[in-house]
């Protein structure tokens, strides 16, 4: 696991290959990720928006942009905590995601991005 903390807000990252919804042959290889954000600050923020680059192994390279995670903009008070699951499909065996999500701290409306530290996609044949 990965993780990272910026302002006050932890982002820990897993990963794991989906064989079953991969099709090797076709050049089609999904993930999965599971996400973790903790406010180990001092103030209520919540996650208006998300930006992810997502690497492939085969020079390829895409943004995706939009609001929240998995359709929430969750508020995490200090100590609260928020985790959900996504995934990226890949072209190839190997690949890598990093971003970063736009924070709102409510006390003064300020705006900051928090780091979605870089993390791998590998499928497990490539690890032997």
């Amino acid at each position: 696991m990965i993780a990272y903390i910026t302002d006050g807000v932890k982002v820990s990252v897993e990963t794991m290959y989906q064989p079953e919804y991969s099709n090797p042959e076709n050049d089609h290889f999904m993930f999965a990720y599971k996400v973790m954000i903790e406010n180990v600050g001092d103030y209520t923020v919540q996650l208006l928006r998300r930006r992810w680059q997502i690497f492939d192994s085969n020079g390829t390279h895409r943004e995706v942009e939009g609001e929240g995670v998995v359709g929430l903009q969750p508020v995490l008070e200090p100590g609260g905590q928020h985790e959900y699951v996504s995934g990226c499909n890949l072209k190839s065996d190997m690949g890598s995601m990093v971003g970063t999500y736009q924070m709102l701290r409510q006390v003064d409306g300020r705006l900051f991005d928090v780091e979605i530290p870089k993390f791998n996609l590998i499928a497990p044949h490539k690890l032997n």
